[in-house]
């Protein structure tokens, strides 16, 4: 007696409000302000985008208005945080998108969305993998003199990155923390040295210029740089593992994209400054991810160099940790509410994890590494095939994924609200999410539309439907489920989306029986 007692007593402290007991439930109160924050961002990859994004789209894309596109994307960004953020308030699911969606749209299409959003956090953790082989394989070479093919290292971040999602995620904070804020403090460094050494068309403003923005290679430019602003949306996936996620989710949520939008842009019009608005484009085609490291050469010196090399390695390792424990936290969701197998739905031990889930994506992104590291018949060195490949498949593969995410949770706002019967008081937010579902369905379609150019294929490749319908496929997939829960199991099908409130439901169920 004094057993049972003494447990229900802790689970009422620990605040334990889920449906199938503790085991189904994230540890609440792991996060602050400055946890969530740095896991949110890590997500973005600064470095990466510095070194990686911004130079591709220079050269491919011939569009010198990139520090523009940043901030347009980041204004639409905002409006789209404006209602999804004040869903935070009400939805408190680690299945966020999913649990938004379901919220607003039906059960039906929050099962779509659930598989949606579980194939494209998986394709963008995994897709990072190839590159990040690559780059530390290259290291190897240039410090150690040593030959190591690609996936070495990536099946051994692999197994590291699965390891740490296992532990508690206060123990991942710290590790993306340190990560992040060294990472950016040298992209920092190397701005105000490009803006304190300008080429010699000097500081020119020209990159903000609307007339930069003309041309064909636009709306894919805007495919490449909303990638670069994806991590900050999985703030609501933590909600469940913060004290007050009503307060800290939408705080989080404005900070990170406010802050990544004035970082990016500042940085990419930084590269205009050092090499000239109307040479960056020129040197981006021939240095290609060596722009960065060029610049900061001749400008900082080769130890800084040096360092900027490994903090790119460790900025996409913390990215890697990032989308990870996402997507743990997807799987462990929809194993709680009967859309995957109710063993993803439930914790690790002490530590609280959803370890179940962050197994299953560390087998996935094994499996996938090894199947691309089968089909590598290339020399140790050269990155053209399948290790490109891999980075860039899966990377706008679960860019499309998360943009029309984005789009259909801003659909459900609206609707959410409409049927709670509070249009008049949340008018401005109901505004703001119509505006930035119609401009994500827009750079949606130019995703679908660009989909060759952007993974390096031709225009009648069939790369160009069957990677974005691997997207097709998965919401296609989900619907059929929720269908067939909805006819088979109404009583699961109710509670898609609902979470820890379920058990809520189920404790008046029995109150009132």
């Amino acid at each position: 007696m004094t057993t049972g007692s003494s447990s229900a007593s802790r689970s009422a402290a620990d605040g334990i409000s889920t449906f199938k007991g503790q085991e189904r439930a994230l540890r609440a109160d792991r996060l602050g302000t400055g946890g969530l924050l740095l896991s949110v961002l890590a997500a973005t990859a600064p470095l990466m985008v510095v070194a990686g994004v911004m130079p591709t789209t220079f050269a491919v894309m011939g569009i010198v208005g990139q520090p523009l596109l940043f901030v347009l994307l980041g204004v639409v960004l905002i409006l789209f945080s404006v209602g999804y953020a004040e869903m935070s308030r009400h939805v408190h699911n680690a299945g966020a998108f999913y649990a938004y969606i379901s919220r607003g749209l039906g059960g039906t299409a929050g099962a779509g969305a659930a598989l949606v959003a579980l194939v494209a956090y998986n394709a963008l953790q995994v897709g990072i993998y190839g590159i990040f082989g690559f780059e530390v394989s290259g290291l190897f070479d240039t410090y150690a003199d040593l030959s190591v093919a690609w996936w070495i290292p990536a099946l051994v971040a692999i197994v590291l990155v699965g390891a740490l999602g296992w532990l508690k995620i206060d123990v991942n904070a710290r590790v993306l923390g340190v990560l992040l804020v060294v990472e950016v403090a040298l992209v920092v460094i190397f701005d105000i040295a490009a803006i304190g050494d300008p080429a010699k068309e000097g500081l020119s403003l020209h990159a903000f210029n609307p007339d930069t923005l003309s041309g064909a290679g636009v709306g894919t430019a805007l495919c490449f740089c909303i990638a670069a602003f994806l991590g900050f949306e999985q703030a609501p996936v933590y909600a469940e593992e913060t004290s007050r996620p009503h307060i800290l989710v939408p705080r989080v949520m404005f900070f990170a994209v406010g802050g990544v939008a004035v970082f990016f842009a500042v940085s990419s019009w930084a590269l205009t400054v050092a090499t000239g608005p109307s040479q960056v484009v020129g040197v981006a085609q021939k240095e290609s991810a060596g722009m960065l490291f060029t610049l900061t050469d001749s400008r900082l010196g080769g130890t800084f160099t040096d360092a900027l090399h490994i903090l790119f390695v460790t900025g996409m390792f913390a990215a890697m940790l990032s989308f990870h424990n996402v997507v743990a936290r997807y799987t462990f969701a929809m194993g709680r509410e009967g859309l995957l197998p109710r063993t993803f739905g439930r914790t690790t031990g002490t530590s609280g994890a959803p370890g179940t889930g962050s197994l299953l994506q560390t087998v996935v992104a094994a499996v996938i590494v090894i199947v691309f590291a089968i089909a590598d018949d290339k020399p140790t060195g050269d990155p053209t095939a399948p290790v490109l490949h891999l980075f860039t498949w899966f990377g706008n593969i679960g860019a499309l994924g998360v943009i029309l995410l984005m789009a259909a949770a801003s659909v459900s706002v609206i609707v959410f609200f409409a049927r709670r019967g509070a249009l008049g008081a949340q008018a401005w937010r109901l505004v703001t999410s119509a505006l930035a579902a119609v401009a994500l369905l827009v750079i949606a379609g130019y995703t679908v539309k660009d989909f060759d150019v952007l993974v390096g294929a031709g225009p009648d490749s069939s790369l160009s439907w069957v990677l974005p319908g691997i997207i097709g496929l998965a919401l296609v997939v989900g619907l059929v489920q929720g269908l067939v829960l909805r006819s088979r199991a109404p009583e699961a099908h109710a509670r898609i989306g609902l979470g820890n409130e379920a058990f809520q439901l189920d404790k008046a169920a029995r109150e009132t029986s």
